[in-house]
């Protein structure tokens, strides 16, 4: 029996060129004390990850990532500032489809409004993880980094 296709990361100079090109947002979300972020378990490949995903056309990076968090976990969030900007030429996104994506991802630092956390067809998993322990788990993609930059109080984007 063959394991099925997952979603993974290729790491190799220059490998996106070999994808095509994606704009994404990822949003870092923290409680009320500032010292949990919210995670989501991915169901393509069961890592842990920011919430978010591709921008849809015709909508506003800011439009996209308030429905990315919702839809994924159900809450409804406002962008509140750009926190980097990831563009590794040196990372391929392999989906199970066979897509090979080159990401382009904007992070933005979010608050909650409502709703209340539920799974989708995209998540497994919700959870709010003390930062110090997020910062060490093996997330899907460079999350880590987004979460690291996210947090470090600089006033203007990393852009990486």
């Amino acid at each position: 029996m063959s394991t099925p296709p997952r979603t993974h990361i290729l790491h190799a100079p220059r490998a996106a060129r070999q994808g095509q090109l994606r704009l994404g947002c990822s949003a870092v979300l923290l409680d009320e004390t500032g010292r949990r972020v919210l995670l989501t378990r991915r169901s393509d490949n069961g890592q842990w990850c920011l919430p978010g995903g591709r921008v849809d056309a015709g909508e506003s990076v800011s439009e996209s990532i308030e429905r990315e968090v919702f839809e994924e976990t159900g809450l409804r969030v406002r962008a509140r500032r750009l926190s980097g900007v990831y563009s590794d030429p040196d990372q391929l996104i392999v989906y199970p489809d066979g897509n090979r994506v080159h990401m382009i991802v904007l992070t933005f630092l979010v608050e909650r409004l409502s709703g209340e956390m539920r799974l989708s067809a995209e998540t497994t998993d919700i959870r709010f993880f003390p930062v110090e322990e997020a910062l060490t788990m093996s997330l899907f993609h460079d999350h880590q980094v987004q979460l690291r930059d996210a947090l470090a109080g600089q006033e203007a984007a990393f852009i990486r």
